[in-house]
């Protein structure tokens, strides 16, 4: 079916219960968490705090953020580099790692970057492409602002954090 054609909740339910049902049940599990998370929904298991009628209390996502946060106000890649004025690519790699763990739209957003995140971004952010763009991953784990997140996938930590959303943009005179 295609994405114009509605179904109804009967439908929907059906149509997962089908693609689940060939599944062992370590697979199932695996497919509904991973369709949650793809849609930003949070699963509680029963006794984790919650009273639960069903095997699994359905979450909604929180609220947005208020008026006037971070979050409200820059809505794309561009904007975020233009507000941090990042000065060196590595600096830029740590601002698209935020932007796809924090402001993405949530299809968009993960907790990794790669390589081709670099490129896409980069050129997205208009800020110059480096020689080597899966260096500048390399290099920004070096100076500690990533750590690896698996073969060539990194992803921001506290340090990297705390540059984008405190330290950037830097004052004048301050490397």
């Amino acid at each position: 079916m295609g994405a114009q054609s509605k179904r109804s909740l009967g439908q929907a339910i059906d149509t997962v219960i089908d693609a689940l049902q060939g599944l062992d049940d370590a697979a199932r599990l695996i497919a509904v968490k991973a369709a949650c998370e793809h849609l930003n929904i949070v699963v509680v298991a029963p006794g984790a705090g919650l009273q639960a009628e069903t095997p699994l209390d359905v979450i909604p996502p929180p609220p947005p953020p208020p008026p006037g946060t971070l979050q409200d106000k820059i809505v794309d890649i561009r904007s975020l580099r233009e507000s941090k004025r990042p000065s060196k690519a590595i600096e830029m790699a740590c601002v698209v790692a935020y932007y796809l763990e924090n402001l993405a739209p949530p299809v968009e957003r993960r907790a990794e970057i790669m390589t081709k995140d670099v490129q896409k971004y980069f050129k997205q952010a208009d800020f110059p492409l480096p020689k080597v763009p899966g260096q500048v991953l390399v290099d920004a784990k070096a100076s500690g602002y990533l750590d690896s997140a698996g073969r060539g996938k990194y992803k921001l930590n506290p340090v990297g954090h705390n540059l984008v959303a405190h330290s950037l943009p830097r004052a004048k005179g301050k490397k």
